[in-house]
């Protein structure tokens, strides 16, 4: 024991040894205004439990609770040119590369990888928005690409999980060649007659939707994801009207024929392990015989808020 331990009064002692408490320890819902714990958060797969809302996931963690086991393999990724166009704006596109690397862990906003749904070997690859609001540009659109030739390849299931503020302006035109380049890739894989699952997480827009995105055998949506080419504000401005309550999220969607189901987060392993086992002829797994839990909807997300989120996520 330190001399300092029987010198100083227990009051300022304590006070030396205080740990620091993480930032994020607390997670404020957006829909309530809720506080909820950090792990609490973390175990419920980023669900908030009381008002069922669903927060963003990251992509790491998306497939560890989606493949069995939270088993899997990343699949390596093409290398592509890291600033073509050599572009800058508020900071150089090469600089806001790196700190999002570095924030992230990633090396862009795609990763793919292999693992086992209910014992089904499929291909999975998960859009994180985090990294430039999940943007599409030549790295995301190779992955993609890559993702679908892998499935066609070892002959698999492809299961997408879109999340995407649109294209990367950063590569200018070089980004919107990847919507035709992913949509020949989904062709190639439908011609090997494999199924395409797409599931939308929010927000899912831009030209991701207007390619890819909505190419798949099935189309699953998240509760309360924003879906959309261009978002309500801009629509509203456009033809000056005011838009009905939920246009463009999963629900409105659903009712009007855009997305075939609305599936809680809890419940997407389960229901695609049962669309897989139909397409390809399999038995049904073991584990799908009983019906999911039912669980509860999250009320529709703020626009205002979406797209503050997607403007600080493109700008950081």
């Amino acid at each position: 024991m330190s001399w300092i331990d029987n010198v100083l009064p227990p009051k300022i002692r304590s006070f030396l040894n205080k740990r620091e408490t993480p930032e994020n320890l607390w997670v404020k819902d957006p829909e309530s205004g809720e506080m909820v714990f950090y792990r609490d958060l973390e175990a419920n797969q980023w669900v908030v439990p009381g008002s069922g809302h669903h927060m963003k996931i990251k992509a790491n963690d998306r497939l560890a609770a989606f493949l069995d086991g939270g088993k899997y393999d990343l699949v390596p990724l093409p290398h592509v040119a890291t600033d073509p166009l050599k572009f800058r704006d508020q900071k150089r596109y090469t600089d806001r590369l790196r700190d999002m690397r570095v924030k992230t862990g990633m090396e862009d906003a795609v990763l793919v990888a292999t693992g086992k749904l209910y014992e089904q070997a499929v291909t999975v690859a998960v859009q994180d928005f985090d990294f430039m609001a999940g943007s599409l540009g030549m790295a995301a659109g190779s992955a993609v690409i890559t993702g679908l030739e892998k499935a066609a390849d070892t002959k698999t299931p492809f299961i997408l999980f879109a999340s995407s503020g649109g294209a990367r302006m950063q590569e200018g035109i070089l980004s919107l060649m990847q919507m035709p380049r992913t949509t020949v890739a989904v062709l190639r894989l439908r011609d090997a007659g494999l199924p395409f699952i797409v599931v939308f997480t929010n927000p899912t827009t831009g030209g991701v939707t207007a390619s890819y995105a909505m190419l798949g055998d099935v189309h699953i949506a998240e509760p309360g994801a924003l879906i959309c080419f261009a978002g309500p504000r801009v629509i509203e401005q456009t033809i000056r009207e005011k838009l009905p309550k939920g246009f463009q999220r999963s629900e409105y969607l659903y009712e009007h024929g855009m997305v075939d189901m609305v599936v809680h987060r809890h419940n997407l392993r389960s229901t695609i392990g049962s669309l897989i086992a139909m397409f390809t002829g399999a038995a049904s797994p073991a584990g799908l015989s009983e019906a999911p839990p039912k669980q509860p909807l999250p009320q529709v997300a703020n626009d205002d808020d979406l797209d503050a989120s997607v403007a600080q996520a493109a700008s950081e």
